[in-house]
């Protein structure tokens, strides 16, 4: 879990509003096509909340000011969604293995992915929707998202460092899609971390963001097939400055500081990918970015029985208002001697890191109990960076060592994703730039 105020987590999104049905038809999959897909539905269950804040956009700028209930977010654009987004509520990740070595089948179903996506994001049913269509045959669309608003979904597609080798595009996988050093204090399982490609599915109601998924994976059946997912509530951290800044499950404020949608410097120095950063096998990425996905267990037990000064002592800044230590008013900007050595805040700073900024996007996580009657509750942290060995792995590796948040959290599971650029328009398709020989 990284600095809960000043590791900089945005998550921008650059595209057009959301794709009218009479757009999104002529890219949309074919009934054949669908029936193709398979009719193995995902057996996933959420509860339907209420719509929030919308947002709306101009080219690579974010709107925070707009308030148009339930909106669609631009699902076209130079980067994508999901990222320098203003923060929904909910979130749906799910991490895929590849069962299919037919590259020119993988290729057909990320366009399939895309056209189902355009629809989803911009409030529309997949394919030719829920019913009406033929009887023998099941219906493109599952339909537990019929009449429900867009809710700002944002869907968000990642390539793990697996995948390469599964197509022979080892001299295509970007040097900065490392694979995770072992920190001290992991305890990693290997059946909930890694994956060959991971769909992000965030949303202001939790049931248009599990439809998302569970229609992905219902299309990529026989292609794919989910390794792990998490579910995710109360964003834990902020894009929109003059939002409320979010608490964790530990009472805290997240993401004070954190880079706003609206930072196209910042985004550009600390999130996006950059020609600079790529030689000619790796040019696909420029425009894209990379993610860190951890899943982080909270001693909810332990940390609740802690008195409040040690809980302050530990995050360096107080409960209430979210100053640091020292100061007065959340945003002022904290004084790190101020600070113990070992303070979560100090530790995770940029200062502290080589100037490591991260643009961070997690959600807190509750999936009942261990057994022992502990709830089995946390973070699923998710950071967002222009280069991982810049980023994520320096700021981490000065955490796991020292930071007195450790005796109350662990870090269970772990993955690293390359995230493409954005899709275009109505003729681009997730993950062109890599597998298009044109490209």
């Amino acid at each position: 879990m990284t600095d809960t105020t000043d590791t900089a987590d945005t998550t921008g999104t650059t595209g057009t509003p959301g794709t009218p049905p009479s757009e999104a038809a002529p890219s949309a999959p074919s009934r054949r096509a669908l029936i193709g897909w398979g009719g193995a539905g995902l057996a996933l269950g959420a509860a339907a909340a209420g719509g929030a804040v919308a947002v709306a956009r101009t080219g690579d700028d974010v709107d925070p000011a707009a308030t148009d209930l339930g909106a669609a977010i631009a699902f076209h654009g130079a980067h994508q969604a999901g990222i320098a987004t203003p923060v929904q509520d909910r979130l749906h990740f799910a991490a895929f293995d590849v069962q299919t070595d037919d590259r020119a089948e993988f290729v057909r179903m990320l366009k399939d992915w895309t056209a189902a996506s355009r629809r989803m994001t911009g409030g529309h049913t997949v394919g030719e929707g829920a019913y009406g269509g033929l009887a023998e045959a099941p219906p493109d669309d599952t339909g537990e998202a019929l009449g429900l608003k867009p809710s700002r979904l944002t869907l968000t597609i990642g390539f793990g460092p697996s995948l390469f080798a599964k197509f022979g595009l080892d001299d295509r996988r970007p040097e900065a899609l490392v694979d995770l050093p072992k920190f001290p204090g992991d305890a990693l399982d290997r059946a909930r971390s890694d994956g060959d490609l991971c769909i992000q599915a965030c949303a202001d109601d939790p049931q248009v963001a599990v439809h998302a998924i569970r229609n992905l994976a219902r299309i990529g059946f026989g292609k794919v097939v989910i390794r792990w997912s998490q579910l995710g509530f109360g964003k834990t951290s902020s894009t929109t400055p003059e939002a409320q800044t979010p608490r964790n499950l530990m009472g805290f404020k997240d993401g004070t500081r954190n880079i706003a949608g609206t930072e196209t410097a910042r985004l550009k120095k600390f999130v996006w990918v950059d020609g600079k950063d790529t030689d000619a096998k790796s040019a696909w990425m420029t425009g894209g970015s990379y993610l860190v996905a951890r899943r982080i267990r909270m001693h909810i037990e332990t940390w609740d029985r802690t008195s409040l000064q040690e809980q302050e002592d530990i995050f360096g800044r107080d409960k209430g208002e979210g100053a640091p230590v020292g100061k007065a008013k959340e945003r002022d900007k904290p004084f790190l001697k101020a600070m113990k050595p070992d303070a979560h805040v100090r530790l995770a700073h940029p200062d502290s890191n080589d100037g490591a900024t991260l643009l961070r996007r997690g959600y807190s996580f509750t999936d009942g109990t261990d057994g022992l009657g502990r709830l089995e509750a946390g973070l699923f942290f998710l950071a967002y960076q222009r280069d991982v060995r810049k980023g994520f792995i320096p700021v981490q590796r000065n955490l796991s060592r020292l930071d007195a948040l450790n005796e109350y959290i662990q870090h269970v599971s772990s993955a690293v994703f390359a995230i493409p650029p954005g899709v275009r328009d109505k003729d681009d398709w997730w993950g062109r730039t890599l597998f298009s020989e044109e490209a």
